[in-house]
């Protein structure tokens, strides 16, 4: 295989795998172009957005694109991507093994099971109930809330593609648990469980991410981010909006 491609099939994979699992755009450029430095390519050119990357290593040479049509958090796989990229650039591996290492990175499953995910949110929901002034008799309501609520999400993620119907839906039923508990006197206040049970879908990550891609100076990508964030919390509202519809 020509040198040259293959660099440019390590660099794309890199930025692919770290696109994909919720890292920054610059983040991603900014390691495409380090590997490609490293191997002394002239000229590198990456320009990554939240939906495509684009890679070229030279003025008149041909130019590298991917797609990305899925997109999800998961640190893990960032993490080993900067450790391949680290030892890539550091020369602890040649080209061959970095491409091998990166293809097991990217068939790899290094999320955490449906099962601990789930009780990480309800705990959580529960946890910012208190955190917001909720109190004590509101934990369990927003625990359980929370945690069906982040079940319903995950399942519905599954069924549909559209991510945000996914979280309409879960956010509807926080919002009927949430008054099913207050009318059956569990819980004290409706909103503190409400505020803490939704916490899990908000997409904190997204607006950090939208925050520090405008900052760097990737306006494209950190508006679409943007756009993204309030698309999501738009759906969460509006799937309480519509629960409460029904008192």
């Amino acid at each position: 295989m020509n040198m040259d491609v293959s660099i440019a099939k390590v660099c794309m994979l890199a930025g692919k795998i770290m696109l994909e699992s919720g890292a920054e755009t610059y983040r991603v450029e900014d390691t495409m172009n380090r590997i490609a430095v490293s191997y002394g390519l002239s000229n590198a050119q990456s320009y990554a957005t939240p939906t495509g990357i684009i890679f070229s290593v030279d003025r008149v040479e041909k130019t590298n694109f991917i797609r990305i049509s899925k997109r999800s958090t998961d640190l893990h796989k960032i993490a080993e991507v900067n450790s391949i990229s680290r030892k890539l650039t550091g020369d602890e591996l040649v080209l061959s093994e970095a491409l091998l290492l990166l293809e097991d990175v990217d068939q790899a499953r290094l999320e955490f099971a449906g099962w601990i995910q789930i009780i990480a949110a309800a705990f959580v929901a529960g946890c910012f109930t208190i955190m917001f002034g909720g109190t004590w008799p509101d934990f369990i309501p927003s625990l359980v809330a929370g945690g069906i609520g982040y079940v319903v999400m995950l399942f519905f993620a599954r069924l549909v593609e559209i991510r945000f119907i996914a979280e309409f839906i879960a956010s509807f039923v926080i919002g009927m648990l949430a008054i099913l508990f207050i009318q059956s006197g569990v819980g004290v206040e409706m909103d503190k469980i409400i505020i803490g049970a939704v916490m899990p879908l908000v997409p904190g990550l997204h607006i950090t991410n939208a925050v520090r891609d405008l900052m760097a100076g990737h306006l494209v990508a950190g508006v679409s981010k943007g756009v993204e964030a309030v698309l999501t919390a738009f759906a969460i509202g509006a799937g309480i909006a519509v629960a409460f519809a029904f008192i």
